[in-house]
């Protein structure tokens, strides 16, 4: 079963990727989702920065941004494909 409740985009540039993954409408995913982050960088021995962030003015809207910078070797995308599949999602928008 996918997890719709998870809405993920990736953003790549040169030497730049990004993956934001916004659980606003379920904040109950939030453990769930930095355990899969933590499971997905000790498999891979990889450490991309992770930052939550969260709506000042609505802090009903979070999300969780992972990005690498200078992404020479394109480390990220195996990164991210194996974080989206522990997580049970299928496709980004």
């Amino acid at each position: 079963m996918s997890d719709c409740n998870i809405k993920a985009r990736i953003r790549f540039e040169e030497r730049y990727a990004g993956l934001l993954l916004d659980y606003s409408e379920h904040k109950e995913l939030r453990d769930k989702i930095f355990q899969k982050i933590e499971e997905t960088k000790k498999e891979l021995e990889l450490n991309p920065e992770v930052v939550e962030n969260c709506d000042p003015e609505n802090p009903d809207k979070c999300a969780v941004y992972i990005e690498f910078q200078d992404d020479y070797d394109r480390v990220s995308g195996k990164f991210f494909d194996t974080l989206l599949n522990k997580l049970d999602i299928k496709e980004c928008e």
